[in-house]
């Protein structure tokens, strides 16, 4: 799971970093990928931060450090990497 720190059309610095989705009560397997994405993202952004203070910058630099750091479940590998090799054989 890749963490989002674009726009998107998005109006609010919240909207900025985000899991790309909210796991479903039907698909119990993207539960834990998702409360480990949100553990991950609390170790910069503690639960109650406002983030309006925080510059887009930031937010770019703390979803870098994320997506460049290996998964378990990507068999070690960065979804970073991950999102390449996908995008590459698409093309």
């Amino acid at each position: 799971m890749a963490v989002c720190a674009a726009n998107c059309g998005r109006p609010s610095k919240l909207n900025y970093i985000a899991v790309a989705w909210k796991s479903s009560w039907k698909s119990s397997w993207q539960r834990g990928t998702n409360e480990n994405t949100n553990l991950l993202l609390r170790q910069y952004f503690p639960r109650g931060t406002d983030l309006s203070p925080i510059s887009q910058a930031q937010l770019d630099q703390v979803s870098v450090r994320l997506n460049q750091r290996p998964r378990k479940t990507l068999g070690f590998q960065t979804p970073t990497s991950k999102l390449q090799v996908s995008v590459a054989s698409t093309v």
